[in-house]
């Protein structure tokens, strides 16, 4: 008997030595690398900073990569590039700097008009591309004496293009990269069971969008923002857009006259002439319901506006 309670009290401690994961089962997750997570830090540390949305549309987002595209059927979305896709128009959207409008189902559309009548599509100032250039995923268990762990990992990267949606030059590109991993494990029999995580695809992809956003946005917002104006009445200047796309009461704004447009013979492509700046606005009050259908009504405070000119457009204060 001796013996035997010997041996019991010494079978938990050998169980105990041999134990090398963790229960319940731990997630991890590397979206960004260290520099990125400080400025992420510090810029949720700023106030943050007027914005006038500028437009921007998603276009085709392709799966560069053996992943999935086994089963696919002709003219069918890749499930992989449609995913990054849909969490990049997410992430532009919950800024709040953007007016985000999609743009591969642009055939669909055109077949409705064909049925319901026209559809009018909203010119962006600037078209997104994207591919999602590597995915993979690898299983890793490792096993000792009594204890039994197992890790999934999956890995991916996209890269994403800015196009001139006039032009079709591509002006800014940006590669992104991220991974996220779980694992589980067993001691004695006892703990943990893992089977195949699809939502690492998920938590992968969105690391590496994650990874790249930043820069992405930053470089959206270089782009000079501005709107037009609807109609000159009795003083009064309607112009499009309110406060869903930035714009507050209050605010002052200018009016320009467009540059001359010359096309350039070293470059073939047409290059504007800088604005001239006719006048000031303030805006006095707001209408409209949404994004698509608001505008706001502003006084000229310095300067004037010829009613019949069709060269003019509104833009920030410079």
């Amino acid at each position: 008997m001796r013996k035997l309670s010997l041996l019991a009290v010494g079978i938990p401690l050998v169980i105990a030595g041999c134990a090398t994961v963790s229960n319940p089962p731990r997630v991890i997750e590397l979206p960004t690398n260290t520099s990125a997570a400080i400025q992420q830090a510090q810029q949720a540390s700023v106030p943050k900073q007027k914005v006038f949305k500028r437009k921007v549309a998603i276009g085709r987002f392709t799966n560069e990569t053996r992943y999935g595209k086994t089963f696919l059927r002709d003219g069918e979305m890749d499930p992989l590039g449609k995913q990054a896709s849909d969490m990049l128009s997410t992430r532009l959207v919950d800024s709040g700097q953007f007016v985000v409008f999609e743009r591969p189902d642009i055939a669909k559309l055109e077949r409705e008009a064909a049925i319901s009548g026209p559809t009018k599509l909203v010119g962006v100032d600037t078209l997104i591309l994207g591919s999602v250039t590597e995915f993979g995923r690898t299983t890793q268990g490792t096993t000792g004496f009594l204890s039994q762990t197992k890790t999934q990992v999956a890995r991916a990267k996209v890269e994403l293009r800015l196009v001139n949606a006039k032009t079709g030059q591509v002006y800014f590109s940006a590669t992104g990269a991220g991974s996220a991993s779980t694992e589980s494990g067993s001691i004695a029999g006892y703990g943990s069971k893992s089977d195949y995580d699809d939502s690492l695809n998920d938590r992968a992809i969105g690391a590496a969008i994650s990874e790249v956003q930043n820069s992405l946005i930053q470089k959206l917002k270089e782009k000079p923002w501005r709107t037009d104006i609807l109609s000159v009445q009795d003083g009064a200047v309607f112009i499009s857009g309110a406060a869903l796309q930035g714009i507050q009461i209050g605010d002052t704004l200018a009016v320009y006259r467009k540059g001359k447009t010359i096309t350039s013979a070293q470059s073939g492509f047409d290059i504007e002439l800088p604005a001239t700046l006719v006048a000031k606005l303030q805006v006095a009050s707001q209408f409209g319901d949404n994004e698509t259908n608001e505008g706001s009504q502003a006084t000229v405070i310095a300067g004037s506006i010829p009613s019949t000119s069709t060269d003019l457009f509104v833009g920030e204060v410079k």
